[in-house]
């Protein structure tokens, strides 16, 4: 096996178990490795750290996969790694009101470079890093055998892949192909998924545990007026019309992801027990910024604000304009708010830390002249675990704001 040589005093992060190795850590190569393949890494003095799969083609130059020096990189090894993974998610697995949740969450569960989210009877599959596509039919034979999916989708379509050397694949893995639309359970909520053209890999696993959270707070406000930004296919309206909301405005730049949004609210009507109401609905195709600044200036109010835009930076360079673009929405938001009302901000970029998320939201605040409180904090759900050696893994970062 080829061995990748770490330059003196570059070996504190592999010590301490964190699974990148940057190009720049690197001293030299011994051996004559393909990229893509398996090494190990020993420090200055020849002494073993780890071991995991090298790519020079990418700034992140290796992926650590084992820090035991016994542990051979084989079939039963990935095995080994996803029964582990599937086992973690053995409660969502019981649970009977969802159906769609994440297997595999990459480096937080032991594999770098490899998502699995599970959509009722299928999976879909990315395949992130070129180490990983080596590996990709050891581990969707593993994945048939262990998860017993009725099929498995490709998604391997993100920017990250260019920057591996890698170009996108799209398509049916194994079994059956899935149909246009999945149709999966959420705590008890009906939704259709996009698995083959919809964002990520077609529904925002990562929010569930934060819409349950928007329903709860707003039980305690019925006949709220509400107002979804980035609504994508409007499942925080579902969860705000389940907790007796009045009225639902929903924004989203694709008339098709909005189509969506109509079918889901009429898929989950209200329940038995709850009283009759009439629900006054919104469905606008168009620019959020543009969008709230209309509001503004027609001297609209919500009761509640969700703002859960994309990722506005992708890159260090990106950052300063991501940050300008959260504080406008959030800055627009709190003029929108009526006194007493309530906003759930997110960021998903990972280069926006938390700390300066929260930063953001108080300059928007103070501009918008408004005083707020934090009443909570939210993250992504504990199927997207944080690998406390990898704080990267947490991306997804948002605010429960009570503004006044």
């Amino acid at each position: 096996m080829s061995t990748v040589i770490l330059k003196p005093g570059r070996d504190k992060p592999v010590r301490q178990r964190h699974p990148w190795i940057f190009s720049g850590a690197v001293a030299h190569i011994q051996g004559d490795p393909a990229d893509g393949d398996v090494v190990e890494v020993r420090d200055a003095q020849g002494e073993f750290l780890a071991r995991g799969m090298l790519n020079r083609r990418s700034q992140i130059v290796v992926r650590l996969l084992t820090w035991d020096a016994e542990e051979v990189i084989d079939a039963a090894f990935w095995r080994r790694r996803l029964e582990r993974a599937l086992a973690a998610r053995a409660p969502l697995q019981a649970d009977l009101s969802t159906s769609a949740y994440r297997l595999v969450n990459a480096e937080s569960d032991g594999l770098p470079g490899l998502i699995v989210d599970r959509y009722g009877r299928y999976l879909v599959v990315q395949f992130l890093t070129l180490g990983i596509t080596r590996w990709q039919n050891e581990l969707v034979d593993a994945l048939n055998d262990l998860a017993a999916p009725a099929g498995l989708y490709q998604r391997s379509d993100v920017e990250v892949l260019e920057k591996e050397g890698l170009t996108p694949a799209l398509g049916r893995l194994a079994g059956a192909e899935p149909p246009d639309l999945v149709e999966i359970r959420e705590n008890g909520f009906r939704f259709l998924v996009d698995v083959k053209r919809g964002q990520k890999t077609g529904f925002y696993l990562d929010q569930r545990e934060n819409r349950r959270a928007l329903h709860r707070m707003l039980e305690t406000m019925p006949g709220a007026e509400v107002l979804d930004a980035f609504a994508y296919t409007g499942a925080f309206g579902v969860y705000a019309a389940a907790a007796s909301a009045a009225r639902i405005a929903q924004i989203e730049a694709s008339a098709e992801a909005l189509n969506l949004a109509r079918r889901h609210l009429q898929m989950n009507p209200p329940a038995a027990s709850q009283p009759p109401r009439a629900l006054a609905t919104e469905f606008i195709a168009g620019d959020v910024f543009a969008e709230l600044r209309r509001f503004r200036a027609e001297s609209r109010r919500f009761d509640a604000i969700i703002l859960d835009p994309p990722k506005f930076a992708h890159s260090a360079g990106q950052l300063p304009r991501a940050t300008r673009g959260y504080k406008d929405i959030n800055w627009l938001a709190f003029q929108l708010l009526r006194p007493g009302g309530l906003l759930f901000t997110f960021s998903c970029s990972g280069l926006v830390t938390p700390d300066l998320f929260q930063k953001i939201v108080f300059g928007a605040a103070l501009d918008a002249g408004r005083d707020a409180q934090i009443i909570g904090r939210l993250s992504q759900g504990p199927d997207h675990p944080v690998l406390l050696s990898f704080p990267e893994a947490e991306y997804l970062k948002g605010l429960v704001c009570r503004a006044w």
